[in-house]
Order: structure tokens, then C-alpha cells, then sequence
């Protein structure tokens, strides 16, 4: 069992690569956690907001004796961040993705995050490498900013309006769906 809290302590003292290391093992656990939302949030902009809040109050948290405990926190965030998202937008989650929720934050404590997955991550270079050249810019810029940028800074930097950057985003998203699903993979299935 992988317990990321190994990283809390260099990431309370400021540890950027640290923290890289630790949003590395979290991410799909916690992109995984957000599947029962795809299509009514921004589900990038909630993750990304949940790093931030984990990379301010990191050191503000008590263990409880259990590992993976930031990540657990970081579920937590992840999912209110999402709730108040869908709410506003008048969505409410069913019975069963709150069920499903916690037994995912039961499991992290005993088994730890999801491995990644070498095989989705190698398809997924290949649909982004296939992409329209502005979609995959756009896409691509927002994935290295890693919540660290907001996409008004994104568009800046690329030369676009905020709104185009944030169609291109939109536009490369279907088309990495749709070209995962051609190569077979089902994303609700391959998430966690």
C-alpha cells in the first residue's frame, strides 16, 4: 500500500516537488472520485482548486493515525467543491455516487490510491497527439498548469481570448473521448 502522506511533511515546509510527487499519486484516485460529475461540472477546475486548498492547509491538518490522510482530505474537498458546483448549476448526485464516495474513502485508507495505468496513459498521448493543433495547445496548457494558473493566465499566455481557450478546452475533451472510445477504453470503466 502506497500511503502519499510520506510527502506531508516536505509539502508543509513548501516542497514543490513534494507536492508534485504527491498530486502524482492522488490524481486518479481523485479524477476517479469526480466521474459521477463529467457532464455537469468543469471536473478540471474543481481538481485543480482542490490542489490548491491542499497545498494551503496541508500543514493545518491532523493526522488521525490512518494513512492517506491529505488524500482523503483531498477527497473531501474534491467532492464539496463538486456538490457546490452542481448545485448551482440545480443537479443533485444520487444515493448511490454517495455510497460509491465513501466506500472509495474507506478504501483509500486501507489499500491506498489507484496505480496508474501505463496502457491508458500511452492511449491517451497518442488521442492527444492526434488533436487539432489549437485544441491540443489549449488542452495541453492547461494540463501543465496543474491548477497552478487560472485559464485567464492560460489564455494570456497563448494569445487567446478566454472564452476560445476555454471552447478549445471543451472541443478537446470530446475528441479525447471519442478517441479513447475508439481505441476501446470506456472511461467510466478505467477510472477509479
Amino acid at each position: 500500500m502506497t500511503d502519499l502522506d510520506a510527502h506531508r511533511q516536505e509539502i508543509v515546509s513548501g516542497d514543490r516537488a513534494a507536492f508534485g510527487r504527491w498530486v502524482a499519486g492522488a490524481e486518479a484516485t481523485l479524477h476517479g472520485s469526480l466521474r459521477s460529475f463529467a457532464a455537469r461540472v468543469d471536473v478540471e477546475a474543481v481538481l485543480q482548486e482542490t490542489l490548491l486548498r491542499i497545498w494551503q492547509v496541508a500543514g493545518r491538518l491532523q493526522p488521525d493515525g490512518k494513512p492517506n490522510g491529505l488524500l482523503r482530505f483531498a477527497l473531501r474537498a474534491c467532492r464539496n467543491l463538486a456538490l457546490s458546483e452542481a448545485r448551482r448549476r440545480r443537479f443533485t448526485p444520487s444515493t448511490n455516487d454517495e455510497e460509491g464516495f465513501e466506500r472509495l474513502v474507506a478504501r483509500i485508507a486501507d489499500e491506498g490510491p489507484a496505480p496508474a495505468d501505463p496502457f491508458l496513459r500511452r492511449a491517451i498521448q497518442i488521442c492527444l497527439g492526434l488533436l487539432p493543433a489549437k485544441p491540443r495547445e489549449a488542452i495541453r496548457a492547461r494540463l501543465e498548469a496543474a491548477g497552478g494558473e487560472s485559464d485567464q493566465a492560460i489564455a494570456d499566455r497563448l494569445g487567446l481570448k478566454l472564452n476560445t481557450l476555454l471552447q478549445n478546452v471543451t472541443r478537446a475533451r470530446r475528441a479525447l473521448a471519442e478517441c479513447l472510445k475508439g481505441r476501446g477504453i470506456a472511461l467510466e470503466e478505467e477510472l477509479p
